[in-house]
């Protein structure tokens, strides 16, 4: 099973663990609103199935809810193309309009079931 990003932030903010507050849109007006309510600055994230949407322009910071609309715009109904995607991409529906966080250092999270196991494994 495969989840998006914002499912997946959803689920450890359920179980304790901090993230970014953020919520998902899927027209620039929202992404605008989404922005204005959080306030400062936010990061608009393309809701794909693939890694590497920031090297292929589907992840943008924005300074306030303008930027955000703005960002949105450019990354809704794109065809997302990154080395984890077929060859013609995949069209991107949704973004996430989320606090911009600053960065120390990027680590990615896997989670899949063992079923040998019974268990989760992180």
């Amino acid at each position: 099973m495969k989840i998006h990003e914002y499912q997946g932030k959803a689920i450890l903010r359920e179980y304790g663990v901090a993230v970014p507050l953020g919520e998902v849109a899927d027209t620039p007006d929202e992404a605008r609103a989404i922005a204005a309510r959080l306030g400062g600055k936010v990061v608009v994230k393309a809701q794909v199935h693939a890694g590497g949407r920031g090297k292929a322009g589907g992840v943008k910071l924005a300074d306030d809810a303008a930027g955000a609309e703005a960002a949105a715009r450019q990354i809704l109904g794109m065809m997302l193309k990154t080395p984890q995607t077929p060859p013609e991409g995949i069209k991107v529906l949704k973004v996430l309009v989320e606090e911009a966080s600053p960065i120390a250092a990027e680590l990615y999270l896997s989670m899949t079931l063992d079923r040998g196991r019974g268990a989760h494994v992180v």
